[in-house]
Order: structure tokens, then C-alpha cells, then sequence
């Protein structure tokens, strides 16, 4: 009864009298019964103290802004500086781009709720940011493979570089990760269709999630289950293969290099790469592991930030600070600016 009494006064605040419309959500005389026709659910977010809301939105409006432009500065950085204009370089910065779509889809709308105090996102608003969620989080991790294939056709083919890495095969390579991500977006949106009435409308996290969200069908999703994380451990075998891969190559041909400089040298240049697939790939593997796990909701959603707030963040700080070549066009692009 007491969640029937907050869904009214909630809706009475946020719709100026049309408490009407609660019974459509929750029913405070049968509150087991399933939910057809739902239009909206409700983010629960990381917590329900409200003391702790204004820190919540300065530190996620911080880590927005650090994320967004530092992911930008990298753009500008590269476009400005021919030397930059490398397949590499094109890869980090579409890489880069879908970082900013990635952290966008689930913080501003964490933001908003914190500021208006509403934790209300619509049932279209929630099918849109779990497609933009997945699409750029698989081109997040097709990038990070193909930017490995070019690391290894550096290395092991350096005086054919530049005939295979040309600029068509790079453009075809950015298309294929988009549109494949794309297909991975539209299979979880075709599960997530097919269910037609759910046992509740509160989403324990701050994103739609579309595990949480079977998790909420009021009928057996064992099938769909069954789709979806098939779907993702296919995507994800296949992208880590090829990653896997080229690092064995890439590691037999330097091991093959006489001299520890040559091979500093070479290595050197899969560094930050490296650093990245590691922090994409383990997050990943914790938030899959916290969600099989754990019993507790607020500890997934943490795990969960980690995944889709933090690593775009680190993404910039790693690639600027472990590469001379970006570090020296982010202030040749600086000085020109200032």
C-alpha cells in the first residue's frame, strides 16, 4: 500500500492532479496483478538517500564534462594535425566519438531525474536509450578490434601498411562496426518488443538495462534469455578472437626483434590499445559476473558504472598520456586555440 501512496502522490506532483492515472501502473488493491499496456517505468537509480542527491549530480556532471571534452580535444587534436591523418589515429577518433554517444545515453538522463526528482522515463524513452546503450557500446568493442588488426598489419607487415590500410578499407571497417552494432541494437529491441505485460515498472538502475527489464515480464523468458545472451557472447567471442589474435602475432613477431630497444619500440606502439581492450573488456566481465552473482541490485548498478560511466572517461587520460603524438598535437592545438 505504501507504494501505491508514493505512485499517487508522485504523479499528483509530476501531472498536477492526474492522480488517475496510478491504478494504471501500480494498483494498491492488487499489487501482484501484471501490468498490460504500460507507458512509462521508473529508474531507481544508485540510491534513494536525498542527502546524497546533490553529490550524486556533481559528481556525474563533473565526470560528464571531463568525459565529453576530453574525448573531444582528442577529435579536434587529430583532425587539426596532418601528421595524425594515419588509419590509427582515424580509428581513435571514431573510437573517441563513440565514447561520447556511449556515456550520453545514461548520464544526462540520470541527471535530469536527480534535478527534478523524478525517476519517470517513458516506455519509448526507455526502448530509445537501451538501443543507443547497446549500439555504442558494440562499437566501442568492434573498434577496439579493428584499431588490434591495425596495430598487427603495422607490426608484421610494416612495408605493406599503407597499401592495406588504406583509406577505403578504413571507411568500410568504421561502416561495418556501425552497422553491425546497429543489428546487435535492433535484436535486443525485437526481444524486448515481444514482451507485452510485465509484473513491475521499477528498474533497479539507472539506465534501462534489457536484462532487468525481462527480468520484469510477467511470463517465462527463458527463450528470450537464451537470444539475448547468446546473441552477446557470439558478439563478444568473435571481437575478443580477433583481438586475441593479433596480439599473438603481433607478440611472436616482436619476440623475433634482436634488440630489447627495437622491441620496447614496437610494443610501445600497442601500449595504450592494450590498455583499453584490458579496462573494456575486464569492466565488462565484472558487470556480467556482479549481475550472476550478486543478490543485490544497488551493487549491479554500481558495477555497472564502471562499465558505461568510468572507462570513457579513462579512455581520453590513457591515449594522451601514454602517446607522444597525441600529447604533442593536443598542445600544438591548444596553443592555436588560446
Amino acid at each position: 500500500m505504501g507504494r501505491a501512496v508514493d505512485c499517487q502522490s508522485f504523479v499528483m506532483s509530476q501531472h498536477k492532479g492526474s492522480a488517475a492515472q496510478c491504478p494504471r501502473y501500480i494498483q494498491p488493491q492488487n499489487l501482484t496483478q501484471n501490468l498490460t499496456s504500460v507507458s512509462k517505468f521508473f529508474l531507481l537509480g544508485l540510491s534513494d538517500d536525498p542527502e546524497l542527491q546533490p553529490l550524486l549530480c556533481v559528481l556525474f556532471l563533473s565526470t560528464y564534462l571531463v568525459t565529453v571534452l576530453g574525448n573531444l580535444l582528442i577529435i579536434l587534436a587529430i583532425i587539426s594535425d596532418p601528421h595524425l591523418h594515419t588509419p590509427m589515429y582515424f580509428f581513435l577518433s571514431n573510437l573517441s566519438l563513440a565514447d561520447i554517444g556511449f556515456i550520453s545515453t545514461t548520464v544526462p538522463k540520470m541527471l535530469v531525474n536527480i534535478l527534478t526528482h523524478s525517476r519517470v522515463i517513458s516506455y519509448g524513452g526507455c526502448l530509445m536509450q537501451m538501443s543507443s546503450f547497446i549500439l555504442f557500446g558494440c562499437m566501442d568493442g568492434m573498434l577496439l578490434s579493428m584499431m588490434s588488426y591495425d596495430r598487427f598489419v603495422a607490426i608484421c607487415h610494416p612495408l605493406h601498411y599503407l597499401v592495406i590500410m588504406n583509406p577505403h578499407l578504413c571507411f568500410c571497417l568504421v561502416l561495418v562496426s556501425f552497422f553491425g552494432s546497429l543489428m546487435d541494437s535492433q535484436v535486443h529491441n525485437l526481444i524486448v518488443l515481444q514482451l507485452t505485460c510485465f509484473k513491475d515498472v521499477e528498474i533497479s538502475n539507472y539506465f534501462c538495462d534489457p536484462s532487468l527489464l525481462l527480468k520484469l515480464a510477467c511470463f517465462d523468458t527463458f527463450t528470450n534469455n537464451i537470444i539475448l545472451y547468446l546473441t552477446g557472447a557470439i558478439f563478444a567471442f568473435v571481437l575478443f578472437s580477433g583481438i586475441f589474435f593479433s596480439y599473438y602475432k603481433i607478440l611472436s613477431s616482436i619476440l623475433r626483434v634482436p634488440s630489447s630497444g627495437g622491441r620496447y619500440k614496437a610494443f610501445s606502439t600497442c601500449g595504450s590499445h592494450l590498455t583499453v581492450v584490458c579496462l573494456y573488456y575486464g569492466t565488462g566481465l565484472g558487470v556480467y559476473l556482479s549481475s550472476a552473482i550478486s543478490q543485490s541490485p544497488r551493487k549491479d548498478a554500481l558495477a555497472s558504472l564502471m562499465y558505461t560511466v568510468v572507462t570513457p572517461m579513462l579512455n581520453p587520460f590513457i591515449y594522451s598520456l601514454r602517446n607522444r603524438d597525441i600529447k604533442r598535437a593536443l598542445c600544438r592545438f591548444l596553443n592555436k586555440t588560446i
